[in-house]
């Protein structure tokens, strides 16, 4: 991995407000996982989804778009955690491609079960 796509991550990681062994650690998962490094640094360069990578059908795209789900979910609770914090929603979507990458049926579960609030019924 480049110095400058460390410091790039390291700098995302700070203003998600994670700890310094979050970064390590998302560093080495990283440098393991040639594909989702890949997704990433298009992501640093374009400020966009490059999306070729799929886990079972999945891309980053459709992890941003769960997580957004639950993030509205979390607002209709008051819980405002992401509301201000792009870097962090990234960080946790990237973060979570790495999780499925090793634990695919277990995500896949979670995407199919898990939604937000917007339809009627939800609760």
């Amino acid at each position: 991995m480049e110095e400058n796509v460390k410091v790039w991550i390291a700098e995302l990681c700070r203003n998600a407000g994670m700890e310094e062994e979050f970064r390590r650690r998302f560093i080495d998962r990283l440098l393991r996982s040639a594909e989702i490094y890949e997704e990433l640094l298009y992501y640093a360069q374009h400020l966009d989804f490059l999306c070729q990578y799929k886990i079972q059908g999945y891309t980053i795209a459709d992890i941003m778009v769960w997580q957004i789900d639950h993030f509205k979910a979390k607002l209709d609770r008051g819980k405002y955690d992401m509301k201000h914090n792009p870097s962090k929603m990234v960080v946790m979507a990237f973060d979570t491609f790495l999780n499925m990458e090793e634990k695919p049926e277990e995500y896949i579960k979670l995407f199919q079960s898990e939604t937000g609030t917007d339809y009627p019924g939800k609760f």
